[in-house]
């Protein structure tokens, strides 16, 4: 059964987004994530513009409130 996109903006998001979001989240920088799941920092900033825009979302802030918003992370 498929998420829906406006009540789990999430759900928008692949695995690998996600993954990239929680760690963005929790204040990890591009080169160690980029170290953790084994891509370079120039992917982590790819991801992250992704993520963003998928999520209509300008500012690093607000993708955080949405992450703990969304049960991604914990406050």
């Amino acid at each position: 059964m498929k998420k829906n996109t406006k009540t789990d903006p999430l759900s928008r998001l692949s695995s690998r987004e996600r993954e990239v979001l929680k760690l963005v989240v929790e204040g990890r920088t591009s080169k160690e994530i980029a170290a953790l799941i084994g891509v370079k920092p120039s992917s982590i900033h790819t991801y992250r513009s992704r993520i963003m825009a998928k999520l209509e979302i300008d500012d690093i802030a607000s993708l955080v409130r949405l992450a703990i918003r969304h049960g991604l992370v914990g406050p």
